[in-house]
This record gives C-alpha cells, sequence and structure tokens, in this order.
C-alpha cells in the first residue's frame, strides 16, 4: 500500500535532503511535486488543496529556509501534515454496559462478513473478551453459514440459525443471547447491496434503533478508489458511524482512499485489511502509517510483527544451536517460514528505516516471494536423517526429494547449497556473538547513522549512489560472500562476472 505515493515522495526529498540552503523557489518547486504525488495515488482534490495550503506557509517559513538542514525540516513537516490528515489513532470503546454491540455496515463485496471474523478474533485475543456473532444478512446466499464456518475457524462462539426470522429479529435476538450467554460484546454483520439504495438505509437504521450500537463500522474496499469515499460520505450521512475499515489494502499501490477518507467524511480509519487470512489485519496508526509513506519505515509494526509470527522457544533453540555452530535444514526451513510469515523479503524490508531504496535493489533481481515457499517445501520433502545431515543426499536422494516437491534436482542443489553458506554465516556469528551481528550489518548501520528514529525529528537517509551490493552483504561476516550467493537464496547472481 502506498507504494506509488512513497516512490514519488522518496524522489522529491531526495533532491530537496542533497541540497544545502534552499530557496523560496525551490521549496514552492517541491511542493508542486507533492501536490502532483498526491493525485496520483488518487487523493481527493479538496484534500490535496487543503493539504498544500497547511504545508505552504510552514515550509517557505524561516525555520526551514534559514535552517542547516532545510530539506529534512520539509520532511518533518509533511509527515506531521499526512499525520494531521490521516487524524488520531482511535481504537475500538468497549465503554458500555455488556454486551457492548459492534455493528458492520458496508456494500455486499466488501469483505464485510470476513472482516466481521477478523475483528471478533482480534478482539478476542488481544482485548481478552469473550465475543459473540451474528448474521443479519437475509439477503446474499449462505450467507449465515458463512459467518458460521468463520466462527468454526476461529473459536468465536456464532449465534444460531433461525430460519424466516428478520434482521431487526436477529439482531434483538443475538442482544438478548449476549445478555444471557455472558459475552463481553455482539457483533451484528448486516447485510449489503449492490449501492446504497433507500432499502438498505432503512434496514441499518432500525438495526441501529433496536440494538443502539456502541460502535458502528462500515466496511470498503480500498481498490475502489474515490468510490469508496463517495460510498462513506452516504454511509456517514444515514448512520453514526464510528469507524471504518480498508479492506484490501494489500493490493491498493496507490492508497488514496485511506488518506481522503477522515477529511471527507469525519469518521477514523480504525482497521486495515491487508490479505485474505483471519489473522491479516492491522490497526490503523497514523503515525506508523505516516512514517512508512516517507520512507522511515515502521520498527513497532516489524517488531509486533515478529512477536505475533515468531515462536520464542523455536527461536532460542535455533539461537543456542548456533552458538555451538549448528545449524539444520529444519533450522533454515524454520527461517524461511517466519521470513514468509512476515511477508516476505520486501514486507520485512519495507518496514526498515530508510530501506526503501535496498527493496527496490531487490526488486530489480526479479526476486520471487514464492521462492521461498519452494524451498521450503523441498525440505519437508527430505527425511529426518537428511535434514539432520544433508552430506547423505545423494543423487537419488535428490530425484526423490525432487519428485516429492514437485521441483528440479537442480532446485534441490540450490537449496543445499543455500543452507552450507547460510550454516557458514551462522557459525562465524555464533562465535562473534553480537558483534558479528554487528560485523554483518556494518555497512548498513553506517549509512543510516547509527541510530533509530525517535520521535522523528529527521528522515534516515541511505544514499542511493551508494547502496551496499547485496551480493557484499555476506562479506560483512568476516569473510568474503561467495560469488553466487544470491543464486543460493533462489535469486539470480547480478553480481561482476570473473574473466
Amino acid at each position: 500500500m502506498f507504494d506509488t505515493l512513497s516512490d514519488n515522495l522518496g524522489s522529491i526529498f531526495d533532491r530537496l535532503t542533497r541540497r544545502g540552503a534552499l530557496s523560496e523557489r525551490q521549496v514552492e518547486e517541491a511542493l508542486g511535486d507533492i501536490r502532483t504525488a498526491l493525485l496520483e495515488a488518487d487523493v481527493a482534490l479538496p484534500v490535496v488543496r487543503s493539504f498544500i495550503d497547511q504545508l505552504r506557509p510552514l515550509a517557505i517559513g524561516a525555520d526551514v529556509l534559514k535552517s542547516v538542514t532545510p530539506g529534512q525540516q520539509v520532511v518533518k513537516i509533511v509527515n506531521d501534515a499526512l499525520v494531521d490528515m490521516l487524524g488520531a489513532a482511535a481504537p475500538l470503546s468497549f465503554d458500555a454496559v455488556p454486551p457492548v454491540v459492534m455493528m458492520m455496515v458496508g456494500l455486499q463485496g466488501s469483505g464485510k462478513t470476513t472482516t466481521t471474523a477478523k475483528i471478533a478474533k482480534f478482539i478476542a485475543d488481544n482485548e481478552k473478551r469473550k465475543v459473540l456473532m451474528a448474521s443479519l444478512d437475509t439477503q446474499r446466499p449462505a450467507a449465515m453459514q458463512q459467518l458460521a464456518v468463520l466462527g468454526e475457524q476461529t473459536g468465536i462462539d456464532t449465534l444460531p440459525i433461525v430460519e424466516g426470522q428478520s434482521p431487526v429479529d436477529i439482531a434483538k435476538r443475538a442482544v438478548q443471547a449476549g445478555k444471557l450467554g455472558g459475552f463481553d460484546v455482539v457483533m451484528l454483520d448486516t447485510a449489503g447491496r449492490t449501492n446504497a439504495d433507500e432499502a438498505l438505509m432503512a434496514e441499518m437504521a432500525a438495526i441501529e434503533n433496536a440494538t443502539a450500537p456502541k460502535e458502528t463500522l462500515l466496511v470498503a474496499d480500498s481498490l475502489t478508489g474515490q468510490e469508496a469515499v463517495t460510498i462513506a460520505g452516504q454511509f456517514a450521512a444515514r448512520v453514526s458511524l464510528s469507524g471504518i475499515v480498508l479492506t484490501r489494502a494489500d493490493g491498493d499501490g496507490r492508497g488514496g482512499a485511506a488518506l481522503s477518507m477522515r477529511y471527507v467524511t469525519g469518521v477514523p480509519i480504525k482497521f486495515l485489511g491487508v490479505g485474505e487470512a483471519i489473522d491479516k489485519l492491522e490497526i490503523f496508526d497514523p503515525q506508523r502509517l505516516a512514517n512508512r509513506i516517507l520512507g522511515m519505515g515502521d520498527v513497532v509494526g516489524l517488531v509486533e510483527k515478529a512477536s505475533e509470527t515468531m515462536d520464542a522457544e523455536k527461536a532460542e533453540k535455533i539461537a543456542n544451536r548456533m552458538k555451538k555452530g549448528q545449524f539444520t535444514l529444519d533450522d533454515m526451513a524454520e527461517q524461511l517460514k517466519q521470513m514468509q510469515a512476515m511477508g516476505g523479503m520486501s514486507g520485512v524490508l519495507g518496514m526498515l528505516p530508510g530501506m526503501g531504496k535496498m527493496k527496490k535493489q531487490l526488486a530489480a533481481l526479479n526476486m520471487d516471494e514464492r521462492e521461498l515457499l519452494r524451498q521450503a517445501a523441498i525440505v519437508s520433502s527430505m527425511t529426518r536423517a537428511e535434514r539432520d545431515n544433508p552430506k547423505v543426499m545423494n543423487a537419488s536422494r535428490k530425484r526423490r526429494v525432487a519428485g516429492g516437491s514437485g521441483t528440479s534436482v537442480q532446485d534441490v542443489n540450490k537449496v543445499l547449497k543455500m543452507h552450507r553458506q547460510m550454516a557458514d554465516m551462522m557459525k562465524k556469528m555464533g562465535k562473534g556473538g553480537l558483534a558479528g551481528m554487528a560485523n554483518m550489518l556494518g555497512g548498513l548501520g553506517g549509512n543510516m547513522g547509527g541510530n533509530m528514529p525517535g520521535n522523528m525529528p529527521q528522515m534516515p537517509q541511505l544514499d542511493p549512489n551508494n547502496l551496499p551490493d547485496l551480493n557484499q552483504l555476506g562479506g560483512k561476516l568476516g569473510g568474503a560472500a561467495p560469488p553466487d550467493f544470491l543464486k543460493g537464496l533462489g535469486l539470480p547472481d547480478n553480481g561482476p562476472k570473473k574473466k
């Protein structure tokens, strides 16, 4: 999400930060470029105008033009303005007599039912509250059954289906069941339509009057762009919306809807749906999102994602074996699995400060994230003895593994080679402890200024003309990186060729 906007703004800020002093004319040109970048990202025109009007007096003020680092000052001003545009973080409210009623509304096809289950699981896991889900959708075939299935998958209770009841009657029964069953939260998944027609609005108003929901969340598809903003405005005019959930945010490269929503509707965005899986739900945090848009990363988000996906016990076992110089194929497969769970290499890099250029470099290598899955499949096709001791892998064993994983012998050889290279690195890291890790990342640390950003007074920079060669990163471990290091990772070797 926001890839297009982030790239365009990154180019603008690169030009600004390379200059020493800035003139008023140069700042005005930069503001014009920022305006164009926002419009290309599908941000609504009134929002863009308001944003630029907010920036102009600050960007051409004495604090910027006479600053020692004027480019960095402009970046900070844009960051603050983005946060202001996106609005303050707005967590779910549970300040009501249980059961707290939450009503989900939106058009048909926006992902409302799946989002209901995602939020229910989020509440159960993070707020430790007992949740009851109820489908009020009597229009769409099997809609109630779909929610029941999602309830079974997530371990969330669902209201028993009673045929022939109206949506209002179902809602009343759900609230009553919530009271009798000792539930903390009751989530009502309402019916959708292909458009915001009068019948839909009347039905939602009746449900609202009957249940008095504490939260009314609009589920909107971010891929519809400004149409999502229009829909949000229509719902906000008829129903007391308390928040918005943008689905399919992972597929929206522009992100204009997210940047426009708060300004147009006055309603905060509370969650982003970033995938089909039930756990692919992110809390909408304006500060962290602004940091990611401006290339400053989201270290907090990365840590949270790591804590959610990583098995601490497994990680500790691997770390202990690394200290002893041990690194099996099972260990490697576990690392690949964790990387995939965190969004792959590109997903991790996108959340690190100043790593946008590195992300582009990886993209230029035509890295296929599905390679991680293929490599994991190859390891899974090996026996326990083979995974513990890869040296036993002869030609016949390789053919068997290739057949079992649906790959080729060449692919199996790649994985074995990758394991040897990673094992060598892990041994060196184990011997050097934290110093070994620091040496490995030494080149990057120098370019990033050595410090993680605090409350973002300055934007960490990587000189695009001085990016470390990916083939040489392994050399930071204390030895020379193998010339085909990237090939071992399933990537093409774009390094220099020896004659």
